[in-house]
């Protein structure tokens, strides 16, 4: 596993256009702009980003996921979806 974070690529901080605008990303010398993971400071500005994700840009989100627990731990909306629950549950027990 250490051997694999060795060989992979971390840029960041960033601001969040340029994690995922690769114009921007270029403009601002921050590589292409295709961020597969972003990282937020505290739950509630989690929570705001992945649910204007998934309303905004029909995407489907998996968590949010909370680490620093002996496990990780799924935290779900009230307003999750079945296929969220479902999504959410095999990610969370995948980290296990």
């Amino acid at each position: 596993m250490r051997e694999a974070a060795e060989q992979t690529e971390f840029l960041g901080p960033i601001q969040a256009d340029a994690a995922l605008n690769g114009a921007i990303a270029q403009k601002k010398g921050l590589g292409e702009g295709r961020a597969n993971v972003l990282v937020f400071p505290n739950l509630d500005a989690g929570n705001i980003a992945y649910k204007l994700a998934q309303e905004l840009a029909g995407a489907q989100a998996i968590g949010p996921i909370l680490q620093g627990f002996k496990k990780p731990v799924c935290d779900l909306s009230r307003g999750a979806s079945v296929g969220d629950i479902v999504a959410a549950t095999a990610v969370t027990v995948a980290l296990s």
